[in-house]
C-alpha cells in the first residue's frame, strides 16, 4: 500500500460504526431516566475536559451516548449544542487518526485538526482517565448532525465487561437510520471518505455495511411506511437522523424489560419498536 511521504498508509478507509450520540442538552438526568427505562444499563456519569458530561450503554462492539451539559457547563463549548434533540451523531471507529486525517483530505473532504482529550473513569479498581482523539469533519454538506471519527486510547476503559450487560438483551447496535428526500445525497460524504461502490440501493433508499451495523437512509414515503404513527420525519427538503435497531439476543428479555418499566411498545416486523416520545426524539427498534 503506497504511503505518505509522513508515512502513513494511504488506502481505503474501512466503515466502521464506534458509536451513535443522542444530544440531551440539560436533561442528562431526563434522559438517563428515559433509557433505563429501556432496559439499558448506563455507565456512571462521565465528564469530559472539553466541558460535556454523558451516561454510555456500551454494547460488545459499540455503544450508545447521551451527551449532554450539567449546570454552568454550557457555555464551556456552545458550538456543541447548535442541534436540536434527539439523534445527532454517528461517529466512526478510527485506529489510525493521522491515516483518517490523510485518506478523508485525499478525498477532498477538509478534516479539522485531530483533537486530544480525556474523560475521568470510574471502576472497580479506582478512577482512571479514558482518553480520545477526534477528528471532526465539516458542517459543509453534512448539516443534519455531526460526524467525526473516534480514536480510543484506552478501550479498556470503555468496553468494560461488567456494563456490557443489558436487561433488555441488547448486543450491538445494528442499524442506524437516516431519512431525507434525497437519499443517497444524505450518505454522499460516507461514499466520498470510504470509497466508491460503497453505497448499495434498497427499497426506499440507500444504505451500507458499517462492521456491526448498517447506516440506511430513506425518502420520507419509505419512513412512514417503515414507522407509521411513530416516524418523526424531517421538515421538506431536509435530512435528519432518526432511528436505531439494537440487536438483542432475546426479543422476549427486552419485551420483558419494556413492561417491567411500564413502556408502550409496538411490533416491527419481527422485532419491536418503541416510540420517540419515549425515547428523547429517536425511533428505537429491538431485533434478534
Amino acid at each position: 500500500m503506497p504511503e505518505s511521504e509522513d508515512g502513513h498508509q494511504r488506502g481505503k478507509l474501512p466503515a466502521e460504526l464506534d458509536h451513535v450520540i443522542v444530544l440531551v442538552h440539560g436533561d442528562l438526568d431526563a434522559a438517563a431516566a428515559a433509557y433505563q427505562s429501556l432496559g439499558f444499563q448506563l455507565t456512571p456519569r462521565g465528564h469530559h475536559s472539553l466541558g460535556s458530561s454523558n451516561n454510555l450503554a456500551i454494547f460488545k462492539n459499540n455503544y450508545l451516548e447521551l451527551l449532554g451539559y450539567e449546570a454552568g457547563k454550557k457555555q464551556q463549548r456552545p458550538e456543541q449544542w447548535h442541534d436540536p434533540k434527539g439523534l445527532s451523531g454517528i461517529v466512526w471507529r478510527c485506529p489510525d487518526p493521522a491515516r483518517a486525517q490523510l485518506n478523508v483530505e485525499q478525498a477532498g473532504v477538509k478534516a479539522e485538526q485531530p483533537l486530544d482529550f480525556v474523560r475521568p473513569v470510574e471502576t472497580g479498581d479506582g478512577v482512571f482517565d479514558a482518553a480520545f482523539t477526534v477528528l471532526h469533519l465539516p458542517r459543509e454538506g453534512f448539516d443534519y448532525g455531526r460526524t467525526f471519527f473516534c480514536h480510543h486510547k484506552t478501550p479498556e476503559l470503555v468496553y468494560r465487561p461488567e456494563w456490557q450487560v443489558h436487561a433488555n438483551g441488547v448486543e450491538n447496535i445494528s442499524e442506524f437510520v437516516f431519512c431525507g428526500d434525497d437519499p443517497r445525497g444524505a450518505l454522499d460524504l460516507f461514499e466520498r471518505m470510504f470509497g466508491p461502490g460503497l453505497l448499495k440501493e434498497i427499497p426506499g433508499g440507500f444504505g451500507f455495511d458499517a462492521a456491526e451495523a448498517r447506516v440506511v437512509a430513506l425518502d420520507r414515503q419509505a419512513a412512514s411506511e417503515r414507522y407509521g404513527a411513530d416516524a418523526p420525519l424531517p421538515e421538506a427538503g431536509k435530512t435528519q437522523m432518526i432511528g436505531l435497531v439494537f440487536k438483542t439476543k432475546s426479543l422476549a428479555q427486552a419485551e420483558a424489560a419494556l413492561n417491567s418499566s411500564g413502556v408502550a411498545f409496538g411490533t416491527a416486523g419481527d422485532g419491536l419498536r418503541v416510540g420517540p416520545a419515549r425515547a428523547f426524539g429517536v425511533v428505537i427498534e429491538f431485533s434478534e
